[in-house]
């Protein structure tokens, strides 16, 4: 394993990758310990060798993005999706010709498709789990977390060989291909509005407007506190704690130390300022207290429930004869859009043209959607 932190280093590694067929690649960011994530490691790997790539050392990784877009190299990932939108949001860099041991493990119809069983399924490999939630912003990283990233690529061109035969074998290496061609227009979508984050706390549309206010007070100085230490909001103060204050609404300290699910250090360490957060929710006036706007509901189409009712069915059978997972061979959302569809799709061409639908889906279950809908 090399570890590479200077241009010169990069330029050679990336040169040596180049030339080989197949190239695992994976990163790691640290979202659970940093505010403002970014990229921090970077994995690569041939059959032969691995390198760790240091994005901290290195202001210009152009050579690791001419590699991911080098259509005469195979890219190995597992779980490509995340990995290749934060390539994108931090670099701008476009993977071609991929292959997800993910996806591979989901189509060849594995009960476990996380890396560590499938390694141990096909390779006899076990991977070591300490380090799962490991701070990767921090430096200098000990030999054990090197390891450790190491071999999340190590084992993957093996794992993908082993892959690729069994999904030959069962004559879907057509499907995972056209898959893996859709992974090529992954992209950085951004993230939420921010000032809206309050609402996307698990029972925040359960509050009361009031409570809301408070809520939304909590939630901005945690942010912005989280945003001045480059810490994880969660490693501040704790949603359900958020949400206790917000809902009991202390005025003092003594109310405050008595909140359900607040940690007496935390109540101490940040009081003042918890309790400024909720005089200002309280201060907040009526007309403009936060409200949960509810989207209506589309009225009852009893037609339509009765046609996606029996398109899942359909899909049922399939998937069990082919023993996948019924949403690995057909989600819900494409089952809907197959019964919106007008007019209703009456041979496989019609199916073609319904956008959510692949083609492998239309080789495999088109013709059962089509008696579904017939």
């Amino acid at each position: 394993m090399k570890y590479i932190r200077t241009p010169e280093a990069l330029a050679d590694a990336v040169a040596a990758l180049r030339r080989e067929p197949v190239v695992a690649a994976d990163t790691e960011a640290a979202s659970f310990h940093r505010y403002h994530d970014r990229i921090f490691l970077v994995q690569l790997a041939s059959p032969s060798e691995t390198v760790i790539v240091d994005p901290l050392a290195l202001e210009d990784l152009t050579p690791v993005g001419e590699l991911l877009a080098d259509p005469g190299v195979e890219k190995v990932f597992h779980d490509a999706d995340y990995d290749l939108r934060i390539l994108d949001r931090d670099y701008g860099f476009r993977a071609r010709r991929l292959f997800d041991t993910r996806i591979a493990a989901q189509l060849a119809g594995e009960p476990a498709v996380g890396l560590a069983a499938l390694l141990e399924r096909y390779l006899g490999v076990r991977l070591a789990k300490e380090h799962q939630k490991a701070d990767w912003s921090q430096r200098p990283l000990p030999p054990e977390m090197l390891a450790y990233a190491a071999a999340d690529t190590a084992h993957l061109p093996a794992l993908r060989e082993a892959l690729r035969a069994r999904l030959a074998a069962l004559g879907r290496l057509a499907w995972a291909e056209e898959e893996f061609s859709r992974l090529e227009a992954v992209r950085w979508t951004g993230a939420p509005n921010g000032a809206e984050g309050y609402l996307r706390l698990k029972g925040a549309k359960a509050l009361r407007p009031r409570q809301l206010a408070v809520l939304r007070e909590l939630y901005a100085w945690r942010e912005g506190l989280a945003a001045a230490r480059d810490r994880a909001p969660f490693r501040i103060l704790g949603n359900d704690a958020l949400l206790a204050i917000a809902r009991t609404s202390p005025r003092s300290p003594a109310e405050l130390a008595a909140v359900p699910g607040l940690p007496a250090r935390l109540a101490a360490r940040y009081g003042a300022a918890l309790l400024a957060a909720v005089q200002r929710g309280l201060a907040v006036p009526e007309a403009d207290l936060p409200r949960v706007e509810r989207a209506a509901r589309p009225p009852k189409d009893p037609a339509f429930d009765a046609r996606l009712e029996r398109l899942k069915a359909a899909r049922n059978r399939v998937a069990a004869a082919l023993g996948l997972e019924p949403g690995v061979l057909c989600g819900r959302a494409t089952l809907e859009a197959v019964a919106r569809a007008a007019p209703p799709p009456n041979d496989r061409a019609g199916l073609a043209r319904i956008g959510e639908l692949r083609r492998w889906q239309v080789e495999v279950l088109g013709d059962a959607l089509l008696a579904a809908l017939a």
